[in-house]
């Protein structure tokens, strides 16, 4: 037995680096339980009477929300994407005046969101606003009262989206096209390939596992989104351009925090399988 025992690997006291490691861990740790689990966990209770289910589908303005969603996030995501991909195109060239303009190009994407989509808010008002301004003086008409169109109204806030996000996923698809070896493209100038045959058997091939899960991630993204709808259109007029992402703030300034908390439960089911697909393709 004692033979056993001092045969048994003895555990060696910690490093000095180790314990650095644990004390650098525990303030992400304490935010992390403080600002995510509490938060979460917290809302998950306020919200778990399915009651407060049955008054948020009984809700107009819900379903209207969940259509408004699906159309931002579909439409959104496919243009910006597309517009993305062929901009990577572009901006691979070398020449001196497609760097200067790629710099300009970054420059919606690095500014802050908040005041950059109030300055949009303030050009689209209908009375004093620069466009509208502009179109008097040009045609001398008054021009439309963008924000109180429903439909007018969402499709700037998907406009606003698409021109603050485009430029990173421009980047992103940029250095997937920088990834591909020149002497394919090389190879097949020499073969007689057309521009469309090289994108269809050498661009498209090479960058669709990158295109799929920036796609994947950027539909994530989007559902999250709350600054283009909320500081554009406030969710108006009459509360017809809310997505998921903003109708909890409807419901807490009607001061019915659990169908805030609910509302925000039921865009789980939207968003949970987009990360479980995400996860698996990143796990390849």
């Amino acid at each position: 037995m004692a033979q056993a025992i001092a045969a048994m690997p003895s555990r060696r006291p910690a490093s000095t680096w180790q314990n650095w490691g644990r004390l650098m861990v525990l303030p992400y740790i304490v935010v992390f339980l403080l600002l995510v689990l509490y938060p979460v966990s917290y809302g998950l209770y306020l919200a778990r009477d399915p009651q407060n289910y049955v008054k948020l589908f009984a809700d107009p303005v819900f379903f209207r929300t969940a259509i408004n969603t699906l159309i931002f996030v579909v439409v959104a995501v496919n243009i910006k994407m597309v517009i993305a991909l062929g901009l990577s195109g572009f901006f691979i060239h070398t020449r001196w005046w497609i760097k200067i303009v790629a710099m300009l190009f970054i420059l919606p994407w690095a500014v802050p969101s908040i005041p950059t989509i109030l300055s949009v808010r303030f050009m689209l008002n209908p009375e004093w606003g620069v466009i509208n301004t502009l179109i008097f003086n040009l045609t001398f008409k008054d021009g439309p009262n963008w924000l109180n169109d429903p439909t007018l109204a969402l499709s700037l806030s998907m406009t606003m989206h698409i021109w603050k996000s485009l430029p990173f996923w421009t980047l992103i698809l940029l250095a997937g096209r920088m990834a591909i070896p020149s002497e394919q493209y090389e190879a097949a100038s020499v073969d007689g390939a057309t521009r469309w045959q090289k994108f269809r058997f050498i661009t498209w091939p090479s960058m669709k596992g990158i295109y799929l899960t920036s796609t994947l991630l950027s539909m994530i993204w989007t559902l999250g989104d709350f600054n283009s709808v909320y500081l554009l259109t406030g969710g108006g007029p009459a509360d017809l351009t809310h997505v998921l992402a903003t109708l909890g703030i409807r419901y807490l300034r009607l001061d019915q925090i659990e169908l805030a908390m609910a509302s925000i439960v039921v865009a789980l089911p939207f968003v949970l399988p987009l990360v479980y697909v995400m996860m698996k393709r990143l796990s390849k």
